[in-house]
């Protein structure tokens, strides 16, 4: 079941290339195509949500459920489709989510109402939650260790960097003709085939059936070090969204150009990315609870960063310390997850994570919006909150280190 208690909290020192990523494999370049779509969902459409607004006549509050369902079916069903995986095969969920997720993507460009838009839109959010699940569970299948870092810290990297890229694309497009975008997620339909010819499906022990099976799923990922994991995820995702991508707009807004405000945003992207590719090299001297314990330290330091702030340079800075905050919590929670769930649970744990994962994007901007209006506080004020919640976390991080050390040796001397 991946590494040892004592080997997580300590790694040993490995050969180099165990943290280095096999660019060559057949596995890493599916899924690394695969998760380079995963920016089309959002990124690429959200700057062209006014264009959407004036042709179909809507609201903007209309327009922006085509982000909002996104997200929520996904929070809902993921679950079953980690299940499914996990029952049929990622390979078959991987390349159905892909050729649904261009399919129905390329359908929206022909899409006579709103609310047809819409009904696509929203079952696309279920295969994109294919990819997203998948595409993590096959990564934790296939490899171990400080590689599995390395490769999940790639997999990060890649989504960092088409997530920078996608919002300049969609305005392009958007500027041709307001279904440009959509005609983007055919490039699913290819990666699909890929799929289907290149990757070789996981091994998996018959795990059970009905009941029995969802029964030994809850029992897997309903414990203390899983919980925790995904609180991890979920944390690391809230503060993302609200912080970066709903409260530092609207400071910045006060003083800066729309495009001063993407400038700052690409340079957290930009950190994010170059970390996340140094994360197998990390993992072979720390463990994965002092990863996270400092990866919510700089959260911590960016977001007090970004308070203080009165010009562009200081707020610039505070903000990459962000990005490397989140280049080294995502992929450590997902190799963290791995390490603590067998193959055949691997992809419900996944699952449950993606929820969670979800769950943060959708709630932080509602909840920094509402606090910061609703409540009163000030956007200000809630980067300061932020930066105290990241040292809370940062400290339980800390403790949580040394006493998994300190229980795992008392197993060892007691066997």
């Amino acid at each position: 079941m991946g590494q040892t208690i004592e080997a997580a909290v300590s790694p040993e020192p490995t050969d180099e290339p165990t943290a280095t990523v096999p660019w060559r494999s057949r596995t890493v370049q599916i899924v690394l195509t695969s998760t380079a779509l995963a920016p089309l969902g959002v990124p690429l459409i959200s700057p062209a949500l006014p264009v959407f607004r004036d042709v179909f006549g809507i609201t903007d509050a209309q327009a922006s459920l085509l982000v909002s369902t996104y997200f929520l079916v996904g929070i809902v069903l993921s679950p079953f489709i980690g299940i499914l995986a996990d029952r049929i095969g990622r390979k078959r969920v991987l390349v159905g989510g892909l050729l649904a997720f261009g399919l129905l993507g390329g359908a929206m460009a022909i899409a006579p109402t709103f609310e047809a838009l819409l009904a696509l839109r929203i079952a696309q959010g279920t295969a994109a939650a294919a990819i997203f699940i998948t595409t993590v569970t096959i990564v934790g299948d296939e490899f171990d260790g400080v590689q599995r870092n390395a490769v999940l810290g790639a997999n990060v990297a890649v989504l960092s960097a088409t997530a920078a890229l996608f919002p300049v694309l969609g305005g392009l497009l958007a500027g041709i003709a307001w279904n440009a975008p959509f005609l983007a997620y055919l490039a699913a339909i290819p990666i699909a085939v890929f799929a289907q010819v290149a990757l070789d499906e996981p091994d998996r022990s018959d795990s059970g059936h009905g009941i029995a099976y969802l029964t030994d799923v809850a029992r897997t990922i309903v414990t203390p070090p899983l919980m925790a994991l995904f609180v991890v995820a979920f944390l690391t995702e809230f503060l993302l969204f609200g912080v970066i991508f709903t409260a530092m707009p609207f400071v910045l807004a006060t003083a800066f150009a729309p495009v001063m405000i993407g400038v700052v945003i690409l340079a957290s992207e930009t950190a994010s990315m170059v970390t996340a590719m140094s994360s197998g090299r990390l993992a072979r001297s720390l463990s994965n609870e002092w990863l996270i314990a400092v990866g919510f330290a700089c959260y911590a330091i960016g977001f007090a960063g970004a308070w203080a702030a009165v010009d562009l340079v200081p707020t610039m800075g505070a903000v990459v310390v962000v990005g490397v905050g989140v280049g080294l919590l995502m992929p450590v929670v997902d190799a963290a997850v791995s390490d603590r769930v067998t193959t055949e649970y691997l992809a419900g744990a996944m699952s449950l994570r993606n929820s969670t994962t979800f769950l943060g994007r959708t709630t932080g901007p509602a909840v920094f919006a509402g606090l910061a209006i609703s409540a009163g506080f000030g956007y200000e004020s809630l980067l300061l909150a932020s930066s105290i919640v990241a040292i809370a976390a940062t400290g339980v991080a800390v403790v949580a280190g040394p006493v998994r050390l300190a229980r795992a040796t008392a197993h060892h001397a007691s066997t």
